[in-house]
């Protein structure tokens, strides 16, 4: 089917820019060609694996399987990575994906270096594969960020409420796709930028999740289920009204998440002005003054 490109330029299109506010504080990812060249650099080993005896081709298909699994590894490591580093508060990965990423790479080559060399080359090949893969790629994070003097039961509430509002964000990215139509498709991605500017504000002081729990449950739950029927209706026949209808309330989403997100910035600016009165009150009775 056929799909309408609208912008400045284009007939009927808008003049402002209605998609920027996607690329606030956007960070090129190192998910690309890097990790994709680790899938493809073993794929030789077929060939190697059908032109040689049994037991030498047993050896190539294991070395391959073992180097898929160290790129797959090592490709969900940086993603998690990534994840780590976009938040003020994080929690250290579960699995070192990446280290044992590395390991595998450097194993995959020791097993090919076995089937076509010998005992010492596939030590060699060990070592060294092991160990070009970690400078290339690092190692995971091995520690908490920003998780001192943090309830640590708090965090984990709000890591668990925010993994589930992303797969209702996931869920409505999956579902507007079956409506075809690209507009939408960027409209529920801005939205997405709203709401994770929400939940960022949450994971930065998770006292917030108690009066913001509704937004990421009860809001994207119904917002994911809306998407769902929309692009079923839309796919079907095009309802112009139906498609106003869908927009408004997208409208109306991304206002409500972006007011919360301000209602929580002034809750906390005005407890830390509190917290600040306070003190300087305490120093004054302590007969130190504001200009000593």
């Amino acid at each position: 089917m056929a799909q309408n490109f609208g912008g400045k330029y284009s007939p009927n299109g808008k003049s402002k820019d209605t998609h920027s506010k996607q690329f606030l504080n956007a960070k090129r990812t190192r998910v690309g060609g890097r990790v994709n060249l680790l899938f493809l650099v073993p794929l030789p080993l077929l060939w190697k694996a059908f032109t040689s005896e049994p037991i030498v081709m047993a050896q190539y298909l294991a070395s391959l399987g073992t180097l898929l699994l160290g790129a797959w590894l090592t490709r969900e490591g940086l993603l998690a990575e990534e994840a780590y580093h976009a938040r003020k508060i994080a929690r250290r990965p579960a699995m070192p994906r990446k280290i044992i990423g590395g390991v595998l790479t450097g194993l995959g080559l020791g097993i090919a270096g076995l089937a076509g060399f010998g005992v010492i080359d596939a030590l060699i090949f060990v070592i060294f594969g092991t160990g070009l893969h970690l400078l290339a790629f690092g190692l995971d994070p091995l520690t908490d960020k920003g998780a001192e003097g943090i309830d640590t039961f708090q965090t984990d509430r709000v890591a668990r409420a925010v993994e589930e509002a992303e797969k209702h964000l996931t869920a409505m990215r999956d579902a507007i796709l079956r409506a075809g139509d690209r507009d939408l498709e960027r409209r529920v991605a801005q939205f997405e930028t709203t709401a994770r500017d929400l939940f960022r504000t949450i994971e930065d002081d998770p006292r917030d999740l108690t009066s913001a729990r509704k937004y990421l449950s009860v809001y994207l739950k119904g917002a994911r289920d809306a998407t769902s029927k929309f692009a079923d209706v839309y796919a079907r026949n095009q309802n112009s009204k139906a498609r106003a209808g869908y927009e408004e309330l997208l409208n109306d989403l991304e206002q409500n998440f972006a007011a919360r997100t301000r209602t929580l910035l002034i809750n906390d600016h005005s407890d830390l002005t509190v917290e600040i009165d306070v003190l300087r009150e305490r120093l004054q009775r302590e007969g130190i003054r504001d200009d000593v």
